[in-house]
């Protein structure tokens, strides 16, 4: 019995330390209106006071005079903090090819011979390396589309496909010049379309120029300075990048044309000089790149004429999300006023393309995509689509809003420019491109009636982002 007894149950509680927790209880009670100085003065436990080294040499190396830590010593940060523009090459890396995706078996490339082939609509092509690294050079792939899960890139050729090829041999024939403005849904293609025409357009052995975001012109990132037109202002550098991405997407058609005309330049230059090295003399010098650009293009828009290295083929030039430079830039001009962006030199010359104010004697197409993702509020620009729309179609022009701030001067470049509203996939598209996902490895479905038209109307009537995401996108 007495071993079972705990002893330290039968010790005599402290005392002292009962005692204690009474006079402490007993003195934050009586306080009235604060405890503050009864818990500073009863508080038994005191913070330990921490000793800040001076600064020194040796271990002390890392304090600076207040005792802090330096930035990047011991204590901060440990990684290494990533170099300039590598945020940016992270964020535009695009992968074309997936080694783990099933290689299509009798994947036909989109070709020269192909292209007016009314039996390829519907079908999925392949693009062929010259191609990938042309369209690579002017970066025309974006990572949000689902390139990297195939195992090369291929593309679906859909009705406006077929009609942009139509488009082209018309342009071939009459020397005629398209200009649109092509609007949707986000995730309906608008951006592959635009892809698919430069494709062709290379294939056929036309120049393609491609601004892949319209939103780094105005972001006030690159330089700039006044032009020798009054009101009107380069970017240097970011003109350099466009002629270098000339150059080298365009480097087999431009390497067998010459200079035409005389040209007012600050530097001397060889009259029979190819048009690809003098592009490249433009982009590796930014303060002549803005001259050599407008003679580039006086080049290309010239008449063609016998002789060799003097015929000019049709232009494709093509912008992506065009709704940011339909208004106000970052740039200030010496008013310290916002700099609109129809008065940057490039976004200028585009305009002066669609609108039809500069002419192509050769033809060729003038493409702006919008945005349905990153896209800003522009009321102007809205109802100039809006307008153009309903006056293509020979409906009610839709009237403006009096109570909506609007800029004028968006609404009037549209003027007469075709715009081109591009839509879901038919079922007959949707089957096609799903058979692809199949035979890629990355749609585990079979591929019925049944589950075509599941996911064709789960994606909002074929809108292919929709499509890609309830197919090859989503695991469950």
């Amino acid at each position: 019995m007495s071993g079972s007894i705990c002893l330290r149950c039968l010790a005599r509680p402290a005392v002292g330390t009962l005692e204690q927790s009474s006079l402490r209880i007993t003195a934050q009670a009586t306080a009235a209106f604060s405890t503050s100085a009864a818990l500073e003065a009863n508080s038994a436990v005191k913070k330990k006071s921490v000793a800040v080294a001076k600064p020194g040499r040796g271990a002390n190396a890392s304090f600076s005079k207040q005792g802090k830590l330096r930035k990047g010593q011991a204590g901060g940060r440990t990684g290494k903090p990533p170099g300039e523009g590598e945020r940016k090459a992270m964020r535009k890396r695009v992968v074309l090819s997936n080694t783990n995706a099933v290689e299509v078996q009798g994947l036909d490339n989109l070709s020269a011979a192909n292209i007016h082939d009314a039996a390829i609509e519907g079908q999925v092509l392949g693009l062929s390396n010259e191609v990938i690294d042309a369209l690579r050079a002017t970066e025309a792939f974006k990572p949000t589309q689902g390139w990297s899960l195939f195992r090369r890139p291929a593309t679906l050729v859909r009705k406006e496909t077929a009609e942009l090829a139509r488009l082209m041999q018309e342009i071939e024939a009459k020397k005629t010049s398209v200009r649109r403005v092509m609007y949707g849904e986000r995730g309906s293609g608008k951006s592959v379309l635009a892809l698919q025409a430069k494709a062709m357009a290379l294939l056929k052995g036309w120049i393609v120029v491609h601004i892949p975001e319209a939103k780094e012109l105005i972001l006030g990132n690159s330089s700039y300075a006044p032009s020798n037109e009054p009101g009107v202002y380069n970017q240097p550098h970011f003109t350099a990048a466009l002629l270098a991405q000339i150059a080298k997407a365009n480097h087999t058609v431009l390497s067998k044309l010459r200079l035409s005309q005389k040209h007012e330049l600050s530097i001397p230059v060889q009259q029979n000089i190819s048009l690809d090295r003098f592009a490249m003399m433009g982009a590796q010098d930014p303060e002549i790149a803005c001259e050599i650009y407008n003679a580039l293009w006086a080049e290309l828009t010239a008449p063609s004429k016998d002789g060799e290295g003097l015929s000019r083929p049709p232009v494709v030039f093509t912008i992506d999300s065009v709704a940011h430079i339909m208004r106000d830039s970052a740039y200030m001009n010496p008013d310290v006023q916002p700099i609109h962006a129809h008065d940057l030199a490039i976004v200028k010359h585009f305009f002066s393309l669609l609108s039809g104010k500069q002419t192509l004697p050769n033809g060729g197409m003038i493409f702006a995509a919008d945005s349905g993702s990153n896209r800003p509020s522009i009321p102007g620009f809205d109802h100039a689509v809006a307008r153009n729309a309903a006056l293509a179609q020979k409906k009610e022009v839709p009237q403006w809003d009096p109570w909506v701030k609007v800029d004028q001067r968006t609404i009037d470049v549209l003027n007469g420019v075709d715009v081109w509203q591009i839509k879901g996939l038919s079922r007959e598209e949707a089957r096609s491109i799903m058979e692809y996902y199949a035979k890629s490895g990355m749609l585990r479905q079979t591929v019925n009636d049944n589950l075509v038209a599941e996911k064709w109307t789960l994606s909002g009537g074929g809108i292919v982002g929709e499509l890609e995401k309830g197919t090859v996108k989503t695991r469950i």
